[in-house]
């Protein structure tokens, strides 16, 4: 139980810009593996532009709402699905965690939002050079927003993600360090994004949602 363990022992709250938690080694080596192998196509070789979203250069608006097609968006994001499972075993056991009723009940009681009959969607990112993100909110049907890092490089830390105030400024950073990341629950006033910074070779992270809207993995 390697992300409760996290939250258990190796967390951190916070209150400012608006409240979330810091997480040390919250992955295990074998997930942190799968991470950095997961094949991801280059946006650049595909001659596709970041637009500040992660939908990419047109990638449909419905993506961001739990549709499961989004235009080129789709080529270019690496959902762990019952369809790929084999590929992600160590995701899966994670995924099987966070889907545990001892997790979610833990992270409910934290981000004071009931997560009984909600969903978990992971994705492996990895973002490369041109990459940002502009400061946003989640939406309303993500309850938990979770970004954690692999930085496999020595990445710079300031590659971490931007919280903002709202009035958008720049409030933190939180680091860019190898098996570290972040939570919160979305709501009006959590501006998050990434400012345009030099990524050398790439940013690897896995996201973890607990969403209204379907997926695969359904919490017990």
């Amino acid at each position: 139980m390697t992300f409760l363990n996290s939250i258990l022992n190796h967390s951190k709250e916070h209150s400012h810009p608006f409240k979330h938690w810091e997480l040390n080694e919250p992955l295990s080596n074998e997930v942190i593996q799968e991470i950095i192998k997961a094949d991801i196509p280059n946006v650049i070789d595909h001659s596709l532009h970041y637009d500040g979203t992660r939908a990419i250069d047109g990638g449909a608006a419905e993506f961001r709402e739990g549709i499961a097609s989004g235009g080129k968006a789709i080529k270019f994001r690496c959902f762990v699905t019952k369809d790929n499972a084999k590929q992600f075993p160590a995701l899966v056991k994670l995924i099987n965690e966070l889907q545990s009723k001892k997790t979610h009940e833990k992270i409910s009681q934290l981000i004071n939002k009931d997560l009984t009959n909600s969903y978990v969607r992971v994705e492996v990112i990895c973002d490369r050079k041109g990459f940002w993100l502009k400061p946003h909110c989640d939406i309303k049907e993500k309850l938990l927003s979770c970004l954690l890092f692999v930085n496999e490089f020595n990445e710079s830390e300031e590659l971490g993600t931007d919280f903002y105030n709202e009035k958008l400024e720049k409030i933190k950073t939180v680091p860019y360090k190898n098996n570290y990341g972040y939570f919160f629950s979305s709501g009006p006033g959590t501006w998050h994004g990434m400012e345009k910074k030099e990524i050398v070779k790439e940013r690897r992270c896995l996201q973890v949602n607990y969403v209204t809207f379907p997926t695969d993995w359904k919490v017990e």
